[in-house]
This record gives C-alpha cells, structure tokens and sequence, in this order.
C-alpha cells in the first residue's frame, strides 16, 4: 500500500470516529461515554502509528517484505491488531452495548489465525532474525 492510501485509510477511520461523536453531540456523557472515548481515541492514534511505521511492508495477504523491528514494532510484534482491538472495544463501551462484545468470539479467531499466517511466512523468509525478534517482543 502506498503512503498516501496510508494517509487516506487513516483520515477515513478518523472522519467516521468524528462523526459517530458529532452525532452523540447534546447526549450526556455518562461514565462509560467518557472511558469509550478515553480507550478509543488514544488507541486509534497508536493504531494509526503503527500502520505508519509498516510503510511499504504492510500488504492485505501475509507477505514477508522487510522485518520491521523499530518504534512500536520493537516492543509489540502485531501493534495494528492489538491497537485496532483496543479502538474496537472503546468503540462498545462508548455506545454502551456489552453484547456488541460478543463480536470478539469471531473477530479473535480470525485474527489469530490471520497472525499465524504472518508468523509462518516471516519465519520462512527471516528465519533466526525472526525467531530472535519474537523472543524480544511481546505478542
């Protein structure tokens, strides 16, 4: 993906997350409206962070481009899934529906099965500098 797809990706989840607010906008702000926006809005920003720090070696199928091991990827194997997890569940505290976390028991399993993938074609292609940097990390 090139960096202005990037930048184009990043502003449209950032517009939809504005206007979600925007039209909450004279509702009270409840406790779980506040800690909603204070788990999403730190999280999408890391999220979007991450993504940036991917660059060139983010790619739709696993693809083992170049082993990004800097910023948040040196302390975090999978920083966009992890911090996409965190933008969703912001997202069902903020509009207070519990049972919207019933989309984890699918979302989760693709996920990791998603991350197994990524592992076995980084591994194939960095073998030891892979294995190495997988103890280093975590998840």
């Amino acid at each position: 993906m090139k960096a202005w797809q990037t930048w184009v990706l990043i502003l449209a989840v950032g517009c939809a997350a504005g206007y979600a607010l925007f039209q909450s906008y004279g509702q009270s702000w409840s406790a779980h409206r506040i800690a909603g926006v204070a788990i999403a809005v730190p999280a999408f920003c890391l999220w979007a962070l991450a993504r940036l720090q991917l660059g060139s070696s983010f790619a739709i199928g696993a693809e083992a481009k170049d082993l990004v091991t800097r910023e948040l990827y040196a302390r975090i194997q999978n920083p966009i899934y992890v911090f996409g997890a965190l933008v969703i569940v912001g997202i069902f505290v903020f509009v207070g529906r519990p049972e919207l976390f019933l989309l984890f028991l699918v979302l989760i399993p693709m996920q990791w099965s998603r991350i197994k993938k990524e592992r076995s074609v980084l591994e194939a292609k960095f073998g030891d500098a892979y294995r190495e940097y997988r103890k280093q990390t975590w998840f």
